[in-house]
């Protein structure tokens, strides 16, 4: 009896762990709009050519305006921007608090890595070469990277996905600031806490979102595009991390618990009335 009920707790424990990393959704709420979107100013140097909307709340700075080839909407301190910065905030949040996290090495160039949560034990990540992110046929697989600083990658260095990994799908929360080397191509969700710096050449699949501070580009390409697969949570378009495989798992282990939890309960029962 006390190794049944050992077993029912031990099941109970670990259920909500598996349960999150298979249910992980980001609210990104008005943000997936957004390519570009600044607490301060934003600042560009040279010819970018952006794909999505571009937002400042409060600052009112946009400096080189004319230099950006937009397929897109500007909203400087609007309410559209206000919404949007709010929920920059809640999304920025929710990834800070996600778990389980496994510790891997801040140099993310020359890993290839499955999907999941990760940060770095002196919470920084720099990527010099390649990074691949393999999604293991699981188009909705995704990866998420926390820092408590910075996030810094170098010239020339590449984030590359295979096995159906797709850009919408990778998410990066910085404590402090990001900064996108030159000529390097850059994939995913940039939630940063204070500012966002993409240098010369610098290419983008994804999102450039700073809360508090500047998004200062130089000649940069950068395209926000939905993934080809989403579920939808909460009115958003959100990804699930869950394959099929570990759906039924988590369902099973459910199922156990429940089915263990009755026998315990049918055999007090029976004890107590005889």
């Amino acid at each position: 009896m006390k190794k049944t009920i050992f077993y029912i707790i031990s099941l109970m424990l670990i259920l909500p762990i598996l349960t999150v990393s298979a249910l992980t959704t980001i609210n990104q709420g008005t943000t997936k709009d957004f390519a570009v979107l600044a607490g301060s100013t934003i600042t560009n140097t040279g010819s970018s050519t952006i794909n999505g909307d571009i937002g400042l709340y409060p600052g009112t700075s946009l400096i080189n305006k004319e230099g950006i080839t937009l397929d897109g909407t500007i909203h400087l301190t609007d309410s559209v921007a206000d919404v949007a910065k709010n929920d920059l905030t809640t999304a920025y949040n929710q990834v800070s608090g996600l778990l389980p996290v496994s510790r891997i090495a801040t140099q993310l160039g020359g890993q290839t890595l499955k999907p999941g949560i990760y940060d770095s034990a002196d919470g920084t990540f720099n990527i010099t070469g390649t990074l691949i992110l393999d999604a293991e046929g699981d188009s909705n697989a995704i990866f998420i990277f926390k820092t408590s600083s910075t996030l810094i990658t170098a010239t020339s260095s590449k984030i590359s996905l295979i096995n159906n990994a797709q850009h919408c799908n990778v998410y990066w929360k910085v404590g402090s600031s990001a900064t996108l080397g030159t000529n390097s191509n850059f994939v995913g969700h940039i939630y940063a806490l204070s500012s966002i710096t993409a240098t010369t050449g610098a290419k983008i699949q994804g999102q450039l979102l700073a809360r508090d501070g500047a998004v200062t580009l130089d000649s940069n390409t950068i395209i926000n595009t939905v993934c080809a697969v989403t579920t939808t949570v909460n009115g958003g378009e959100l990804p699930n991390t869950s394959t099929n495989l570990y759906n039924m798992l988590i369902i099973g282990i459910l199922m156990v618990t429940i089915g263990l939890s009755s026998l315990v309960i049918n055999k007090r029962y029976v004890k107590n009335k005889k």
